[in-house]
């Protein structure tokens, strides 16, 4: 839904209103709103400006937006539709053909044919297709100590916003390690456990999944990576590390990138990941 559209529909409800001039709908919707990157004080003469302000700038919630008798204000509302169509967007649309031939990732598929597989039966995203399983086994860098993949996961935003500075950061950071990386490739509409098959295939020591985590109304944007060492049928969740919130508001690209490299370079040396790594590292302090 693109912000004509939202336009159009605040419109048509307050035409509903006798006082709002109907004849003016048309312009109304001809118009090009643009919203402003700041955060804006919708509370008039408030108590305690200094407070929200305060509150403002450590939390990207709707905090003093203000309101108009019982509902919101006329841009909040607005930019509220626009936030939850970005939402929407982000898990609905792919990632681009543009950006994998950019960075040189090889799109493989899971047993999730379409979106409503995907959102619906969880396996499926978890598994990859026969023809994507086949392709890994003839192609597939073998036996490296680290095996890189992108997923779009919840949001394809995540992956087009995030992957061109995060990519190249983490793998020069693992390879002035020594650490030797095998070639990194894309998998569509994959979850985090698809990593454990991948790794079986590749016969790598350490696979981590950079994937796009589910959108809210605050970031379509936000990326995670999760780690796991020598996954296997007795995996559970317990044994994964995961690095969240990597986006322009949160952990950025470059920096994520580097930590994580650090981190890996920690975890091939401790051959673990998740509680058990965590436990090793908190006794060497």
């Amino acid at each position: 839904m693109d912000i004509q559209e939202i336009v159009r529909k605040v419109v048509e409800e307050l035409s509903k209103d006798k006082e709002f001039p109907k004849e003016n709908t048309a312009l109304v919707t001809e118009e090009v709103i643009n919203f402003p990157e700041e955060r804006v004080r919708g509370v008039e003469a408030p108590h305690n400006e200094e407070s929200i302000k305060r509150a403002q700038s450590i939390s990207p919630a709707r905090i003093g937006i203000g309101r108009a008798g019982t509902r919101m204000q006329t841009t909040s509302y607005l930019q509220f539709l626009i936030d939850h169509a970005a939402a929407q967007d982000a898990v609905l649309k792919d990632v681009s053909d543009e950006l994998l031939q950019e960075m040189n990732l090889h799109k493989l598929e899971t047993e999730a044919k379409d979106m409503k597989t995907y959102l619906m039966d969880l396996d499926a995203g978890r598994k990859l297709s026969d023809e994507s399983v086949t392709w890994l086994k003839e192609n597939g860098d073998k036996g490296k100590d680290v095996q890189i993949i992108v997923c779009d996961g919840l949001s394809s935003s995540a992956v087009e916003a995030n992957i061109r500075d995060l990519l190249p950061a983490l793998m020069q950071g693992l390879q002035l390690k020594n650490i030797s990386v095998a070639k990194p490739f894309f998998i569509k509409r994959g979850r985090v456990w698809v990593q454990d098959e991948v790794a079986a295939i590749v016969d790598c020591n350490l696979v981590i999944s950079l994937i796009g985590e589910r959108p809210g109304l605050n970031t379509d944007e936000s990326l995670s990576a999760y780690m796991i060492y020598r996954p296997n049928e007795n995996t559970v969740e317990a044994d994964r590390t995961v690095i969240s919130n990597i986006h322009k508001g949160g952990l950025a690209p470059v920096e994520a990138g580097a930590h994580i490299s650090e981190l890996m370079e920690q975890m091939l040396l401790a051959k673990s990941t998740g509680v058990s790594f965590a436990r090793k590292s908190n006794a060497k302090l």
